[in-house]
């Protein structure tokens, strides 16, 4: 028995969504990137079932429903800075949340998941599942346009896609996020199948994620590796120019009328244009909104919100999505970071809650698990199972044989016992602030941690593998996000930070992949959350509220199933 998906008519719901949602919790989270946030679930790679926030004060997210209870009006420009700057705009080679940010309103998906978690059409009117799993067929829209002028068809899905498996792409975490697909057949101009060479519980609500948003073949083809500094999709804005560290300028496809049954506004976009501004120093940022250089900011700092949503000049939205929080990997491929016991020492020797609450003032919530609570499957029995506990770290120590030296750091065979902190910069949501609070956190248990901090993470620890801790976070919709950070790489494969591998945790991910019953489905990765608290391969930190900023002349602002900003619906109120 075949299952089909039409736009009228029916229903889009699966068996999947129907019984998942029951998992979930409308929590608000952001966590993620690269994860793309830091808390902030980041654009990533496959995942469960996160749902987006709806506005529940002045301080919430508004819904797209919410957005379109107001009237629009035609023109203007939003001004909207970023924390950081994007890696590209080519959905294949990014991994980080920022540039999912911007080029949302440039490319368009195949579905789209509402914040009931269903899936809904959208490049795509309609579809079918085949009895084994391995064949998703497609019908697309036939009145949609790139914003090249190149037709939207079955050839471009084909080309997205199998532009991701080609090496030479050096696809991120869209290879991740197409998972197990293999190959695709055009049927017709409109119709595609789509093969997988393995059952996959998330490949359909994977296709809703930015990083496999359908890109224009004649642009690639045009622009090639600089693809990603003149992107072009079929979406309510058309890119204009990228200025390096300065400003992204976007402006309205006039022809845009396509948009899903999610957006408040699915017609061409109310504003004329929209300018991303790189602005990476916090009080700058903020400072701009205030002094109203720019209309809106991202990543509010804690110090900041309540004299904002004090200020009437002034809306403060938040909104949290799922994926994985914002944690430190520890890499088991370094001594002696591969005995159980020194890894259980940093657990218990760094008080999380504490730097959490330093930081953030209560604006963050402390990560306990490997998924943020939001997520399907998420094992609420692992909060407040691990307390910082100094003395239990140093007997820990004491049985692997290091002993306190007279400058208080611990020796072994005439080694210092030092732990080689890598972060990377700008300073993110207080991320290197972090990293100094467990500096003189394990400093007391007599670890030597040494901070390094880097604008290349990729060379420093995906190439070169030199760290002994790392953090990351990542924005996904599904729990099977964890088999790329968890389960055992494959020889050149990157994604296992922490380089763990066990055989039993690979069966957990493996058999959660294609588990057709949620409950059963739902234990497996409560197996997989207790496996990494049991085995200390990760300190959790935070989950990351997405937070924003804004004049109150902008009005009908939004926020898609995993936090990232619609701008189609708004509009500069006059």
């Amino acid at each position: 028995m075949r299952t089909t998906h039409r736009q009228q008519g029916r229903t889009h719901r699966s068996a999947y969504w129907s019984t998942a949602s029951l998992f979930l919790a409308i929590a608000l989270v952001l966590s993620a990137c690269a994860g793309g946030n830091g808390g902030n679930k980041s654009s990533g790679a496959s995942g469960g079932n996160g749902a987006a926030g709806e506005a529940q004060s002045s301080s919430a997210a508004p819904s797209a429903e919410q957005a379109a209870a107001e009237t629009p009006v035609q023109g203007g420009e939003l001004t909207y800075a970023l924390a950081t700057s994007p890696d590209t705009l080519d959905p294949a080679r990014s991994g980080l949340a920022v540039a999912s940010r911007v080029y949302r309103s440039i490319f368009d998906n195949l579905v789209v998941k509402d914040a009931n978690n269903e899936i809904k059409p959208w490049l795509a009117t309609e579809w079918s599942v085949s009895d084994d799993g391995l064949t998703y067929t497609f019908k697309l829209r036939q009145d949609v346009k790139f914003q090249d002028g190149t037709p939207f068809n079955a050839e471009a899905v084909k080309f997205t896609f199998d532009r991701i498996l080609d090496p030479n792409t050096k696809a991120s975490n869209s290879a991740s996020a197409l998972k197990p697909y293999a190959s695709s057949e055009v049927i017709d101009d409109y119709t595609i199948k789509l093969v997988l060479s393995t059952p996959s519980r998330a490949f359909l609500v994977n296709l809703t994620q930015t990083t496999l948003g359908i890109v224009s073949p004649t642009a690639v083809e045009k622009y090639g590796d600089q693809f990603g500094k003149n992107p072009v999709g079929t979406g309510p804005f058309k890119f204009v120019g990228w200025q390096e560290n300065a400003d992204i300028t976007l402006e309205r496809n006039p022809d845009y009328n396509w948009g899903p049954e999610t957006a408040s506004n699915q017609g061409a976009a109310y504003l004329d244009k929209l300018v991303f501004k790189i602005v990476p120093e916090e009080a700058t940022r903020i400072g701009s909104v205030q002094s109203k250089q720019v209309l809106a900011a991202e990543t509010v700092p804690p110090q900041n919100i309540a004299a904002l949503k004090a200020d009437s000049n002034f809306q403060v939205l938040q909104v949290e999505t799922g994926g994985l929080p914002y944690t430190l990997f520890i890499n088991q491929n370094k001594e002696p970071w591969n005995e159980l016991k020194a890894r259980q020492a940093l657990q218990y020797g760094v008080d999380i809650g504490s730097i959490v609450k330093t930081l953030y003032l209560g604006t963050y919530e402390q990560a306990w698990s490997a998924l943020t609570p939001s997520m399907f499957g998420y094992d609420a029995s692992l909060e407040n199972s691990v307390q910082p506990d100094a003395d239990k770290a140093n007997q820990l120590l004491d049985e692997l044989g290091w002993t306190v030296g007279s400058d208080g750091i611990r020796e072994k065979d005439g080694k210092k016992l030092t732990l080689h902190y890598v972060d990377g910069s700008p300073n993110r949501e207080k991320r290197n602030d972090i990293a100094v609070m467990i500096q003189q956190q394990l400093k007391k248990i007599g670890i030597q941690v040494d901070v390094e901090i880097t604008k290349d993470v990729a060379t420093k620890v995906f190439q070169n593998d030199d760290y002994d801790i790392y953090g990351n976070s990542q924005v996904n919709v599904d729990p099977n996000a964890l088999s790329q950070f968890y389960h055992t790489a494959a020889p050149g494969v990157l994604g296992n930070i922490a380089h763990v591998s066990d055989s039993q945790l690979d069966q957990w991910l493996e058999q959660a992949a294609v588990e057709k019953d949620d409950t059963k489905r739902a234990e497996l990765y409560k197996n997989v959350q207790q496996f990494i608290k049991d085995n200390a391969v990760i300190l959790p930190i935070y989950v990351f509220p997405y937070t924003v900023a804004a004049s109150n002349k902008v009005k009908g602002l939004a926020f898609d199933s995993v936090g990232y900003p619609q701008f189609g619906g708004v509009y500069i109120q006059k």
